[in-house]
């Protein structure tokens, strides 16, 4: 089975349907988008990521299994997620990229497409010298896709920054957490010029790789 993840697009929008395209929990403030129907929300998610992709650039990843695209993750700084302000642990860090929405197709969940995701978001970030990425998590387990859940985020490197019952803000550091594979890596060489070890051992994700220079 082949998994590539790949820049995201107004066209994947169309490509995994509702409901991702109609989703403006980060987008929009909850009484802008209150106002709009099920057509109007596709429209203004469409415009919103066009306008982000002109103005700040890439701003998610898909993923893609045998060429049909299953996932994505959305990301930006929360500025231009407005939703985000609503929250209970809101306002972010200032020097944090915001990761908003995430979807599987809930018959490829489980099987490691979130994880790469989030490497390959990282990757993006870290290779546009951004040093940190935040995420609002939910304590109970609701799927729909606009608030990530808190679980998965621990369990792929993000820890608490600003506890909550039900919403706690939390946080990946992009210059200390190296425990992603070849993808970031590989931007880290690019930016900051580390060097990889020719022996690496396995190590925990949201751990720290130290490379050895001789």
């Amino acid at each position: 089975m082949s998994r590539k993840t790949a820049a995201l697009t107004v066209d994947h929008l169309v490509d995994l349907g509702d409901p991702v395209r109609s989703c403006l929990f980060w987008e929009l403030p909850p009484v802008e988008r209150a106002r709009l129907d099920e057509q109007e929300r596709a429209a203004a998610k469409q415009e919103w990521l066009a306008g982000t992709l002109r103005d700040w650039g890439s701003c998610g990843r898909v993923v893609r299994v045998d060429g049909r695209t299953v996932g994505l993750i959305v990301y930006a700084p929360a500025a231009l997620l407005p939703g985000a302000a609503a929250l209970p642990t809101a306002p972010g860090s200032p020097d944090a990229v915001l990761a908003a929405t995430a979807w599987i197709e809930p018959r490829h969940r489980r099987g490691g497409l979130g994880r790469l995701l989030v490497q390959s978001m990282a990757a993006d970030l870290v290779e546009r010298r951004h040093t940190a990425i935040e995420a609002y998590g939910d304590t109970r387990g609701r799927p729909n896709g606009c608030v990530l859940p808190a679980e998965f985020l621990g369990s792929v490197g993000f820890a608490t920054q600003r506890a909550h019952p039900t919403t706690p803000r939390m946080r990946m550091e992009l210059r200390t957490t190296l425990s992603w594979k070849d993808e970031v890596e590989l931007a880290l060489e690019r930016v900051w010029g580390v060097v990889r070890p020719t022996q690496k051992a396995t190590r925990p994700i949201g751990s720290v790789r130290v490379a050895s220079r001789d």
